[in-house]
């Protein structure tokens, strides 16, 4: 994977993040679960081979691609409530990174996390109720929250609330992936055609 593949992949990430917690908060509910199982696998992976990898293939992270294409082209489907889940995500996670102390403390609560899936069979929603803990200790200290907008009846639920924070905290890991390989605020503006080039060339390649 060349460098722009590698930032396509990582703001796909970020993408299927965005559009999930957009499902979650209007419906309640999220299918294909894939989807969650994608977001928490890429958590999990804290020394992968490739940046696919991350994802555990590239095809899992497909439906990303077609959501990034759809935000960052020029056309009518741009989703603009996911656009603004999207500079929250890369936001705070610029925040992260300016903290190593935090960043490092991440990286051993999420390593905590995968030896208790692996080690105790920890069930699903164990592991989301972890991540959101994660989340509200370590990133919601970090700025401005994100606000999520969606169905009140749905947002009260302790069971999607724990869904949403696993979510944004996927996010934010892809953000900060995006980063780590180069990927800059400016790319939006001045490389624009190059990023949907290149995502609509990872759609063919799956």
């Amino acid at each position: 994977m060349n460098e722009w593949q590698q930032r396509i992949i990582a703001l796909a990430g970020m993408s299927l993040s965005a559009m999930a917690v957009q499902k979650l908060a209007r419906s309640g509910e999220l299918y294909p679960e894939s989807i969650t199982n994608t977001l928490i696998h890429s958590l999990l992976q804290q020394n992968p081979d490739s940046i696919e990898d991350i994802y555990g293939g590239l095809e899992n992270i497909q439906p990303g691609i077609q959501a990034f294409i759809r935000q960052a082209g020029n056309n009518k489907n741009k989703d603009l409530e996911v656009t603004r889940y999207l500079v929250g995500l890369i936001h705070l996670s610029r925040r992260l990174l300016k903290q190593p102390d935090v960043l490092n403390l991440l990286g051993e609560r999420i390593a905590q996390v995968k030896r208790q899936k692996e080690e105790f069979e920890f069930e699903d929603y164990r592991v989301q109720q972890s991540f959101a803990g994660i989340y509200r200790e370590l990133i919601s200290p970090l700025g401005q929250p994100i606000r999520i907008n969606g169905n009140p009846e749905f947002l009260k639920r302790d069971s999607n609330q724990d869904h949403i924070r696993t979510l944004l905290l996927a996010g934010i890991r892809s953000a900060v992936l995006w980063q780590q390989v180069g990927g800059k605020r400016r790319h939006f503006v001045f490389s624009r055609k190059k990023m949907l080039d290149t995502a609509q060339q990872l759609l063919h390649v799956a």
